[in-house]
């Protein structure tokens, strides 16, 4: 280094470090602890019971196991089954209900409380209101005598009729569940700056061509989000289906609870869990795919 190198090195300030805002960190710790204790700690637990043997062994006789068990293949199917016909229903709901609350009709905000009502009430406890409806005494047939369509009590939940049992739990959900949706697209929406909107009626779009190009378009990540979350909640669709129909239409979440209390064949029930997780990170990854931003076609690109 030269004179003159060092002469206005020491006639410069002294370059201080700039501090770390440890809040952020601070904030997200309780976040990060409950979801070590409660997600991930149960996950690796659950990875580990459904492949190693009782010698300390890496086996996949628990999956093996698993695959002939008796309700596997109806757990699978209908698992797949109510989840394709109860996330359509309930995004489509949704979307018409979140645009209906989103015009800033006179009332809006009680028509929202009142179709949010149902994010405070557990599965077990739709399961238990829906069920009051359709059983022998309940008010389906109540309503059906009072109108003298039927003279007797119809057994609606029935193996004798799936089809009520299927359109029985598919109501329930869609009546539980569809709430959640909402709120994520009410939220969208109103994150989409009102220039779009402005800048289509200028240009003279219809209403359709408005929904069609401007709001969809600018919807598309609350819509993945609200679509992720709802598709790993519907595989996990558990006490409506028990209250409802019990063990006559099986799915993956409770052959892995019956596994697990019933049976005490742990093993199994994690291989069901691992089964469910791995299936709900597949449909997460498509959806990503599916519904990515032009952004991020752009940055893979």
């Amino acid at each position: 280094m030269t004179v003159a190198e060092q002469r206005l090195e020491q006639t410069l300030p002294p370059v201080r470090r700039q501090a770390v805002d440890w809040l952020p960190y601070v904030l997200l710790l309780p976040t990060v602890v409950f979801l070590a204790v409660f997600f991930v700690y149960p996950m690796l637990q659950a990875f580990v019971l459904s492949f190693r043997s009782p010698e300390g062994a890496i086996t996949l006789r628990y999956f093996q196991a698993m695959l002939k068990d008796t309700y596997f293949a109806g757990a699978l199917r209908n698992s797949f089954l109510l989840t394709a016909i109860i996330i359509p229903l309930q995004v489509v709901l949704a979307l018409v209900i979140a645009l209906l609350i989103n015009t800033r009709f006179q009332g809006h905000p009680w028509f929202l409380f009142i179709c949010a009502i149902p994010l405070g009430i557990s599965d077990l406890g739709a399961g238990l209101i829906w069920s009051s409806f359709f059983t022998e005494r309940g008010y389906l047939n109540l309503i059906l005598q009072n109108l003298g369509l039927i003279n007797e009590p119809i057994t609606f939940l029935s193996f004798e009729r799936p089809a009520w049992l299927y359109g029985a739990i598919v109501a329930t959900e869609v009546w539980r569940a569809t709430a959640i949706v909402m709120v994520i697209l009410v939220a969208g929406l109103q994150l989409i700056p009102k220039d779009y909107f402005e800048t289509a009626d200028v240009f003279g779009a219809s209403s359709w061509r408005k929904l069609r190009y401007v709001t969809l378009p600018l919807l598309r990540p609350a819509l993945q989000t609200a679509l992720i979350i709802r598709t790993i909640l519907a595989f996990q669709l558990f006490a409506t289906v028990i209250v409802m129909a019990g063990r006559i239409v099986p799915v993956l979440a409770g052959e892995a609870y019956f596994q697990y209390g019933l049976l005490r064949n742990v093993n199994i029930a994690s291989a069901y869990a691992v089964l469910i997780m791995t299936l709900s990170m597949t449909i997460t990854i498509f959806y990503l795919w599916l519904l990515r931003t032009k952004e991020e076609e752009l940055g893979r690109g």
